[in-house]
């Protein structure tokens, strides 16, 4: 069965609403590389259109009912969106769920040392990585960190043209003889992907007497860490305490790209997963009078198996579904689990696209191809749908009317060839609830690199899917 190019069916309106999203989407890349970040992006955006904190409703003893808007923000990296229907939640809700979180290097808790007049700062790597892309880019670091007294400084080092960037080193071609006889996954070790942060001394003025020379020389025995500390300070109020409750992430440097002479593609950091993320977002803020209460869960830690309180795995989702049906006045457990098994679920995550390059990757007639649609993926897991969610036959003719009556562009896939391919979502954790789940989103080529791509069609055509299956009874 063959599908078809998406760009190939649009009109002229079309193309204009496929620009208009594509530009929104690469605002909110730029605006949000990390999940703090992308959530604060989101609140703004959604109180905006009406959305309510769910613990402002409670604060107030309020009442829900048909047509309110409410969220909730789980410890700043995730969110939640309901949009009450006028159908009884006991009959279930229409749910998107997509991740926030993306590949990065996290700085250490204690990570500032020196080395032959270099400062680094160590990392850990987070999610599934290739660590030898990530050597002499431009990066840029974002995140918090957190005082004692609980202020919260907001870090964001390397994106603006005259900030300065970091980078990790890698070894000149011309001595590499050993080191490009290594395997792939050895060339970088992990412990190697220390990013550089300065390399220039702290210099004490000549004015200062001989005394204070010499103890400050004695307490700044590594004085390019010294150096870089005084910015650190000067600029943030920081001591080297405070990298201990810091959350500081290290992501390529630089804006969201448009990709190729037609300006088809989007090139940047963080599209997995933020391209079903944001174009979920988008279809839920076009919501007007829904009939089944529609509800957008947008999580952290996916990258690292959904774990934690912020991960999917957590009781954050349930328990506020449960404080919606107290607020609508249906709340027992009973209804609750009636709720949740009867919902439908669309897990948005992105898939792999297919690449001529390394053809011999990928089944090309069970793959995803970039401009031809939201692709939809009955099983995740690998190697024998290990760790998979499997998605019902009748669930997907159920979808397959939707997107067809809504003249959403789609096709079918799988993460590669049976013995090569593999990978998770939170599909599977939402099945657990008894409800139909199946694993759909966008083609991305090169996911996980530092730069990933995707087109503009599809990005689209994932958005008009998510607002039709939304909208369905």
């Amino acid at each position: 069965m063959n599908t078809e190019c998406a760009w190939e069916k649009y009109s002229d309106k079309q193309l204009k609403e496929v620009e208009k999203l594509s530009q929104g989407y690469r605002a909110f890349l730029d605006a949000g590389k990390t999940e703090r970040e992308c959530v604060t992006y989101i609140v703004n955006e959604i109180e905006d259109k009406g959305y309510v904190e769910l613990a402002k409703v409670l604060r107030e003893g309020r009442k829900l009912k048909a047509g309110d808007k409410v969220y909730a923000v789980n410890m700043e990296k995730s969110v939640i969106l309901f949009h009450i229907g006028s159908q009884n939640l006991e009959d279930g809700m229409n749910i998107l769920g997509a991740h926030l979180d993306s590949p990065r290097l996290d700085v250490k808790q204690n990570p500032l040392y020196e080395d032959s007049g270099f400062a680094y700062l160590d990392t850990h790597y987070y999610g599934g990585i290739k660590k030898y892309q990530w050597v002499t880019i431009p990066l840029a670091i974002h995140g918090v960190v957190v005082k004692k007294d609980g202020t919260v400084i907001d870090i964001s080092i390397g994106e603006e043209e005259d900030d300065p960037v970091f980078f990790v080193s890698d070894l000149l071609i011309h001595l590499a003889a050993e080191q490009m006889e290594k395997k792939a996954n050895k060339v970088i070790e992990g412990e190697a992907l220390d990013i550089i942060i300065g390399n220039r001394p702290l210099k004490f003025e000549a004015k200062d007497s001989e005394d204070t020379k010499a103890e400050g020389e004695k307490q700044t025995k590594d004085k390019v860490c010294a150096f870089a500390l005084d910015i650190l300070k000067q600029h943030y109020g920081m001591e080297e305490e405070d990298f201990i409750s810091a959350e500081l992430e290290v992501v390529p440097a630089g804006k969201a790209r448009e990709a190729g002479l037609d300006r088809s593609m989007i090139l940047a950091y963080g599209q997995d997963d933020r391209v079903c993320s944001y174009s979920s977002l988008v279809a839920m803020l076009e919501q007007k009078k829904p009939k089944r209460t529609s509800c957008c869960i947008l999580v952290d830690k996916e990258e690292i198996g959904s774990v934690g309180a912020t991960g999917m795995q957590s009781r954050f989702f349930e328990n506020c579904v449960a404080e919606i049906m107290s607020m609508t006045g249906a709340y027992s457990d009973l209804a609750l689990r009636r709720c949740l098994a009867n919902s439908r679920m669309l897990s948005s995550d992105v898939s792999s696209a297919y690449d001529p390059a390394f053809a011999g990757s990928f089944d090309k007639k069970n793959v995803a191809y970039l401009s031809h649609g939201m692709v939809f993926n009955k099983f995740t897991g690998s190697r024998g749908k290990s760790g998979s969610n499997d998605a019902n036959a009748e669930y997907i003719a159920f979808i397959r009317k939707i997107m067809d009556d809504a003249g959403v562009t789609f096709q079918t896939a799988e993460l590669g060839k049976v013995d090569l391919g593999g990978g998770g979502t939170i599909a599977y954790i939402l099945s657990l609830y008894g409800m139909n789940v199946i694993d759909c989103g966008v083609p991305v080529m090169n996911m996980h690199a530092p730069h990933e791509a995707t087109s503009k069609a599809d990005l689209y055509e994932a958005k008009c899917g998510y607002a039709a299956f939304l909208k369905a009874e």
